[in-house]
């Protein structure tokens, strides 16, 4: 298994804020707003703690360059007060998770004391059935002391393939994987390679 670590998605985060121009990852990630629209799909909803924030330009980077269109809630809905819970902020969630096709949970040394993160990840799985999909980042494991149910859902690993490696879904026990391209736009099952 090989994990996302902290240190290569900060790192991918800052070369693509300075290829962008930007002085910081906040600025290049306010001005990804300009192009959503109501009503837009997703591929991916990116479930995470709001304290990873500098990790998300990185996670963002790196989906898109798999074809993915991904939504991050305060980014495309700057409103929204996470630290906050509220019936309008739950009712939002519910649309936008409505709008996108999967949802991959960042699972970060944060998580556990996110008050969204375990709410997305239930109502997601509640209201679609999935695709869902763990995306480990500082080594953490799915499934840790008192977040066990993380294991029972793919995670998003670095496989290796020839020389070189893939992001893709791995079931829980490795037999069955899916390049994360086409598990975050819903396409087919998990499979063998």
């Amino acid at each position: 298994m090989v994990y996302f670590r902290r240190s290569d998605l900060e790192l991918a985060g800052r070369q693509r804020t300075a290829s962008l121009g930007y002085a910081n990852a906040r600025d290049a990630l306010n001005t990804r707003t300009a192009s959503v629209f109501p009503g837009e799909r997703f591929d991916v909803f990116l479930s995470h703690s709001f304290k990873d924030a500098p990790l998300i330009l990185g996670i963002a980077n790196h989906f898109e360059k798999q074809g993915l269109s991904v939504y991050i809630d305060w980014i495309v809905d700057r409103q929204l007060n996470r630290s906050e819970v509220s019936l309008e902020t739950a009712s939002l969630l519910r649309e936008r998770m409505g709008q996108c096709t999967s949802l991959i949970y960042a699972n970060s040394t944060s998580s556990p004391m996110s008050k969204w993160m375990p709410w997305e990840l239930g109502y997601f799985d509640g209201s679609k059935g999935g695709p869902i999909a763990i995306m480990p980042i500082d080594d953490d494991v799915p499934g840790q002391q008192g977040q066990e149910y993380l294991g029972l859902y793919p995670a998003i690993e670095r496989v290796p393939v020839g020389s070189g490696f893939i992001t893709a879904a791995v079931e829980p026990g490795g037999l069955h994987r899916m390049p994360v391209a086409e598990f975050g736009r819903g396409l087919g099952q998990l499979y063998g390679f």
